[in-house]
């Protein structure tokens, strides 16, 4: 019995509010370059079938973790588990990475290197040429297979960098500052490729520091800061965490005077051109109830809702308290 509970352990990890399998297991991993530490003890664990944001500014240490998943680079000390097993030579060919550095070659043609890239991977000719063929009628560029890198935009030329990412299917796809040098248009139709791709079952590990980008796309993240990982969990757990009982009132009429009597405090007032906008934060011991039950004999409220902080407000405050 207790040797069945080890195996079961083994397969599935707990989270703060429930269980889920381990695409990725990231244990106490280190890693120095020339007397700097580019990552200091982080652990995380990547669910399987998720989204998973890896966030933070430039140079925390993100790029330096990417780079020892996919095998570029060694950790000093520390582990990482790909479904469960250490993390091998024969797990390169299960994922994808889209650097944030493009790495094509400027004079190479993108559907011959597409379908290089793609034999690098395990494809075979056949089956590399087919797939490029289809990506790239998806993506709307079948126009561009005798073109060469050096003759794209650099939006144009991060399609065909995304397709050799992906193309052979690959069950983890790291994707390092995915949005960059695209513009709206292609940024939406990327990110609708992104979630279609896990929707098929591929774990994707999203690296950015833009933050906002995110609280719409990832199940999970990490926050990391100055090399340490300061926070991680799901997104919604999270943010529950971070509630503040902070509330913002719309109102018509004239602008409403609070009393020292009032069960909130105002943290700030806006006009609008549909009359007011009031940001409160309960006192201690009240309750919602108790701020509907004191406003709506003095004004007409036309919007009642609570501000949650944003990924972005949680991450100040986050690294604040490290100060």
């Amino acid at each position: 019995m207790f040797l069945t509970y080890l195996l079961l352990c083994q397969r599935l990890n707990v989270a703060n509010d429930g269980y889920f399998h381990a695409m990725l297991s990231i244990r106490h991993i280190v890693k120095q370059y020339a007397g700097q530490r580019a990552l200091d003890d982080v652990s995380m664990e990547i669910e399987k079938g998720k989204i998973f944001g890896l966030l933070g500014p430039n140079g925390a240490g993100k790029t330096s973790l990417i780079r020892i998943i996919n095998q570029i680079t060694a950790p000093d000390s520390g582990e990482i588990l790909f479904n469960g097993k250490h993390l091998n030579q024969s797990h390169i060919e299960r994922i994808g990475y889209l650097p944030e550095e493009r790495g094509l070659y400027k004079k190479m043609q993108i559907g011959e290197q597409t379908v290089y890239l793609a034999r690098l991977k395990g494809l075979s000719q056949q089956e590399a040429t087919k797939r490029a063929k289809d990506w790239f009628v998806k993506l709307g560029i079948e126009s561009w297979w005798t073109k060469k890198i050096e003759e794209l935009s650099k939006g144009m030329a991060q399609k065909a960098q995304f397709v050799s990412t992906v193309i052979h299917n690959p069950e983890l796809i790291i994707l390092d500052e995915p949005f960059s040098g695209f513009d709206p248009v292609n940024a939406e139709v990327i990110k609708n490729e992104i979630l279609e791709l896990n929707r098929q079952g591929a774990t994707i590990i999203f690296s950015t520091h833009r933050m906002e980008t995110v609280e719409e796309l990832c199940d999970s993240i990490a926050l990391i800061h100055k090399s340490k990982k300061i926070l991680d969990g799901r997104v919604k757990t999270i943010k529950r965490a971070y509630r503040n009982n902070t509330y913002k009132l719309e109102y018509h009429g004239a602008e409403l005077a609070v009393t020292d009597d009032a069960p909130f405090e105002v943290t700030s007032r806006k006009n609008t051109e549909d009359g007011h906008e009031m940001t409160v934060q309960l006192k201690e011991g009240r309750s919602v109830n108790d701020a509907l039950l004191y406003v709506m004999p003095l004004t007409a409220l036309t919007g009642f809702h609570e501000v949650v902080p944003t990924m972005h407000e949680i991450f100040i405050e986050k690294v604040n308290e490290l100060h």
